[in-house]
């Protein structure tokens, strides 16, 4: 029974996209075309799964304009991880820090 007594008789399945990403990701294995960056990877070679969506006006200017849009948030996104990997060595550094003012000081917690 769905949400507030209605009936849905339709059942969404993704499991076959699923396979059909899986199926290509072991054929790019076998083609030497691994990436680790999963999804990253993709956008940053510009191939995707939605270059299959048609565009109503198919103008070089639109292709450009959404290429462009893809470059820049990968690239968006590259540097967040790079700031983000920043922030967590600081992270590491304050706690070694921390630890050997503690061993200096003699202190003990717990």
């Amino acid at each position: 029974m769905g949400l507030f007594g209605k009936k849905k008789e339709r059942v969404v399945d993704w499991s076959e996209k699923y396979r059909f990403q899986e199926k290509k990701a072991s054929a790019n294995k076998k083609e030497g075309k691994s990436s680790d960056l999963g999804f990253l990877g993709e956008m940053a070679n510009g191939s995707s799964t939605s270059n299959n969506v048609s565009w109503d006006n198919d103008s070089s200017d639109s292709k450009d304009y959404v290429q462009e849009k893809k470059q820049k948030l990968t690239k968006r996104l590259f540097d967040m991880t790079d700031k983000i990997e920043d922030l967590s060595n600081q992270i590491y550094h304050l706690k070694q820090r921390v630890e050997l003012l503690e061993k200096k000081l003699k202190v003990r917690f717990g």
